[in-house]
């Protein structure tokens, strides 16, 4: 059986290559934004799980992998920043506090229509930042605007934390490796 990853996200594909097992990547046909009074929780669940199902006609015999995160502050939603101005404002947002990262798995068996989810909660705190440490960082950091957020933990954006809380350092990045193992595993793909 093939392993398709649901994503054009070179951090989600990184990851999934850590388990040295072949698969290919491909995007999603999936349009990401929240529905009206769904939580970030079920958006998360929700886009992932969409990710994985849009690529079944193409891939008729595949598990396929699809993931989404989203933040949470104050009840308010961050995705990716839409460009440099929405990232500066998102980690003035987030500057001193703590915000929680879901990230969604969902594994989809296009062979029998079988679905596996979860979703991974990170609490993320961000030192408190001034204006010039914000600009400077998304300077050095490029791909921050492709990090829901804007803030890249593995990069540069780990100066920015002050703490992580998490049963998964792999979801902050972007997919729940631990949980992604269990799963392939109970459809007889096994990584050890």
């Amino acid at each position: 059986m093939q392993l398709v990853l649901a994503s054009t996200s070179p951090f989600r594909r990184e990851i999934v290559a850590r388990l040295g097992i072949p698969f290919t990547a491909c995007a999603p046909h999936c349009d990401e934004t929240p529905l009206p009074g769904e939580t970030a929780l079920d958006t998360a669940r929700r886009l992932a799980r969409i990710k994985a199902q849009s690529l079944a006609a193409s891939h008729p015999d595949a598990l396929i992998v699809g993931s989404d995160q989203v933040a949470l502050l104050d009840g308010r939603q961050l995705g990716k920043p839409s460009d440099h101005a929405h990232a500066v404002e998102m980690l003035r947002f987030m500057s001193g506090r703590t915000t929680l990262f879901h990230t969604a798995l969902a594994v989809y068996n296009s062979a029998n229509g079988e679905l596996q989810e979860m979703v991974d909660i990170t609490r993320v705190t961000l030192r408190p930042l001034d204006e010039e440490q914000i600009l400077r960082y998304l300077a050095r950091e490029p791909d921050a605007l492709l990090c829901a957020g804007a803030a890249k933990s593995e990069g540069l954006g780990g100066a920015l934390i002050e703490r992580i809380e998490s049963s998964d350092p792999n979801a902050l990045i972007g997919l729940p490796l631990f949980a992604l193992v269990d799963m392939l595993a109970r459809q007889g793909m096994g990584v050890l």
